[in-house]
């Protein structure tokens, strides 16, 4: 699936992918080559409503995650949103509406100009799937809704009459000729007109809507039926037979006048104002929808996230028997949220990071702006609120902390989901995991469901960020403690390590004081429910270790990463950089990727499991374009090579997912010697490889990397790469990797790491 073309055609299959990748199965899978070229998932039946409910949450999540990103504007999603509440009385699959865009205005004028011929327009209408799907599910909508709006029982008479003939005659495949389907469009037009009123809701309009329910009945019965029927009709109407009931058409104008007669306005409702605004959808929108989505980020997002579930991924688990994991982030001194003046400062150039982003993504600028309901940017400077999200929308286009701990928090949010689906009842499965966020009495309650969903989650996932001077930058009053404080109180599940120096009295000598080290843990310290204080944003300790001295002695990085490492749980550690991304739909995956560290990859488990990483810089600059697909190709056949079948991949880049328990009792995730270790990333693929660990690489599963893309920066780094690869040479590491390789294995690592610099400069 390369393009939304593509995707638009095999869109039936994905429910199906849907629930076999990301859904516990409850039969065995089959396993192999022969399971892998018949990787092929059938089209969800209407009768499988669990499964259907169960992708529209799956679904509406990685869109909704898309808005909150301002990837998409209202409209766009809208149309790619699947009903949250599944409406049972469809007995159908809901489509997402950028699918069925279009389709009722050209079926309705391919019925009106049918002339009774019934099995061309039949055979037209099936020859399209998601139109034939549009006009069944709009038929029964607007059963359902007038069925719903009339309560007087003449009317209910009426109506029950009409559409029984209407049944019948689909079923003996006789429509156009029974019904004078001409008038059709008139009758179309009429009932935009209710469903706008049922949008807006107001009483004021509820004489307006007995008119249109009127002049409905008068087309239906004036221009649509034959004769025969309304005569029926009206016996059935007057409770008499025979000439006495044949009164004058007229009487039907009394119909829907009464008080009872109709509900209007209609009893509101999450589940009543989503479908008719996806009714209002399929009925209003005219122009196809080929474009949707239109950011081109939201494009190649969706279009990796369906093409990896074709892709041959272990099944995944329930939540309560997956393999916990944490994720490490060092972090420095580096940004964590830009503040206003940083964002409105124009540089040299004359060009402020602002103006800059906006120029970068029109699209999400606007979006944006759409979002917080502001139409430009002096409005946005009107309350504090706003300006928060003026520096939260800036600080999640930039390389900042705040970017990668929303990116990394997907992960905890797609457990909570995917908890909710392991653990809901059938009801509740119907109602959808947004009635329970909505539903705040029941999110209270200490048993309920979304409790125990919160339960889960936290069992499993664990994100420490190694703040290193926290502690120092909280007694100098630096904003950047303020921002990582913030960070803790809108993420409860955030913990922040950091090393702590304080001064203590010398034991053995008066008037001396000594630095003492900790190495801390932190989270933020929620208010209790019962006080009566005012929330303060404070961090509250959780564990204070003892250091025997400093503990930055070697590389800043490496060591920052290995005094916190202690705070992490669980069988899996995923080691994050401070300038990386992450995305909902593949946090959903993340339970079918640690299942590989249960599976033999040749004749060892793995002790590594190798991630792709997407360059999200690459939209700056030709340059910076150019960068990212070199980095592309060596995440994706470069790595995939050096993976199966050389068996020389080690560990590139901070996507990979260590074996947390065969990596600590092997002397950790990453050597911090000065100078020699460099790059520090590769040397835990050679001590991973030396200790009889097995390094794997896996492409179903991509992490967001930022990277300093102007020509300086890019050659400084090119730099840092040929010198850390001269530094490995010298290492004792590769020293031992070299006499215990085979000949072929050996030749592959040589290419790996100095030989590709020795053949580029002897063939340049």
């Amino acid at each position: 699936i390369r393009t939304l073309g593509m995707l638009r055609s095999r869109f039936q299959s994905l429910p199906g992918a849907f629930n076999a990748c990301l859904i516990p199965e409850e039969k065995a899978k089959k396993k192999g080559w022969k399971a892998f070229f018949s990787n092929k998932f059938e089209v969800i039946p209407s009768s499988k409503e669990k499964e259907a409910a169960r992708f529209a949450q799956l679904w509406n999540t990685i869109i909704t995650s898309f808005r909150e990103e301002d990837l998409i504007s209202n409209r766009e999603m809208d149309l790619l949103l699947v009903p949250y509440w599944a409406d049972r009385d469809l007995e159908l699959m809901q489509w997402p509406p950028f699918l069925l865009a279009s389709k009722i205005p050209i079926a309705v004028d391919m019925a009106k100009d049918s002339n009774g011929k019934d099995n061309e327009l039949k055979k037209r209408i099936k020859s399209d799937g998601y139109m034939y799907s549009a006009v069944c599910e709009c038929y029964a909508s607007f059963r359902n809704i007038i069925r719903f709006l009339v309560c007087g029982n003449r009317e209910k008479k009426v109506i029950e009459y009409i559409f029984s003939e209407v049944d019948k005659h689909i079923e003996e495949e006789d429509l156009s000729s029974e019904f004078k389907l001409s008038s059709l469009p008139s009758l179309y037009d009429m009932f935009v007109r209710l469903v706008k009123y049922l949008l807006d809701n107001k009483r004021d309009d509820r004489d307006q809507v007995i008119i249109l329910f009127q002049d409905m009945l008068e087309v239906v019965t004036r221009d649509i039926m034959m004769e025969d029927h309304i005569s029926n009709l009206l016996d059935s109407v007057n409770g008499g037979t025979g000439h006495e009931a044949m009164g004058p058409l007229d009487q039907q104008y009394q119909l829907f006048a009464s008080a009872g007669a109709i509900k209007f306005p209609a009893p509101e409702s999450e589940a009543w104002k989503e479908k008719i605004m996806r009714l209002y959808l399929l009925l209003t929108v005219k122009e196809s929808a080929m474009d949707v989505p239109a950011n081109l980020e939201a494009r190649r997002r969706i279009s990796f996230f369906s093409n990896s579930l074709f892709m041959d991924m272990p099944s995944a688990p329930k939540v309560r028997n997956m393999l916990s994991f944490s994720v490490l982030t060092p972090y420095y001194k580096e940004e964590v949220l830009f503040s206003l003046p940083e964002l409105e400062v124009p540089n040299e150039d004359g060009v402020s990071i602002l103006f800059y982003l906006q120029k970068i993504f029109p699209d999400e600028w606007t979006n944006f702006l759409e979002r917080v309901k502001c139409i430009n940017e002096d409005e946005l400077r009107g309350t504090a609120e706003l300006e928060e999200q003026l520096r939260l929308w800036a600080s999640y286009r930039g390389q900042t902390l705040t970017r990668t701990v929303r990116g990394m928090m997907y992960y905890r949010k797609a457990l909570e989901l995917q908890a909710f689906l392991d653990l809901a009842e059938h009801d509740d499965l119907m109602e959808g995991y947004k009635a329970i966020e909505l539903n705040e009495d029941r999110m209270k309650e200490e048993k309920s469901l979304w409790t125990q969903c919160q339960a889960v989650s936290d069992m499993k996932f664990t994100f420490v960020v190694s703040c290193q001077l926290y502690g120092t930058q909280k007694r100098s009053g630096d904003p950047r403690a303020q921002d990582i404080l913030r960070l803790m109180a809108i993420y409860p599940a955030l913990r922040v390590a950091y090393i702590d120096e304080i001064e203590q009295p010398s034991k053995g000598r008066p008037r001396v004081n000594d630095k003492v080290y900790y190495s801390t843990l932190v989270k933020a310290a929620i208010p209790k429910s019962n006080s009566s204080e005012p929330g303060q944003n404070l961090d509250q300790v959780i564990y204070r270790i003892k250091l025997p001295g400093p503990a930055i002695l070697g590389e800043g990085k490496p060591e920052n990463q290995n005094h916190a490492i202690i705070f992490t749980r669980g069988e899996g550690l995923q080691t994050i950089d401070m300038n990386q991304d992450n995305y909902m739909e593949e946090a959903l995956k993340m339970r079918n990727l640690l299942q590989e560290f249960l599976k033999k990859h040749d004749v060892r488990h793995p002790s590594i499991l190798g991630l792709r990483e997407h360059i999200f810089t690459g939209s700056v600059s030709s340059l910076a374009w150019f960068m990212s697909n070199q980095e592309t190709s060596f995440v994706t056949i470069g790595q995939r090579m050096l993976a199966n079948p050389l068996k020389v991949r080690f560990h590139y880049g901070h996507p990979d997912v260590f074996d947390r328990l065969f990596h600590l009792t092997r002397g950790g995730v990453c050597k911090a010697s000065k100078v020699i270790n460099l790059s520090e990333d590769i040397f835990a693929g050679f001590n991973s490889t030396l200790r009889e660990g097995n390094v794997t690489h896996h492409e179903y599963i991509q992490v967001g990397k930022g990277r300093d893309v102007g020509l300086n920066q890019i050659s400084l780094f090119e730099a840092k790469i040929a010198n850390g690869n001269g530094e490995q040479t010298l290492s004792r590491d590769l020293y031992r990797l070299g006499h215990r390789f085979d000949f072929f294995r050996m030749l592959s690592c040589y290419f790996t790491t100095i030989g590709f610099y020795f053949s580029t400069l002897v063939s340049i």
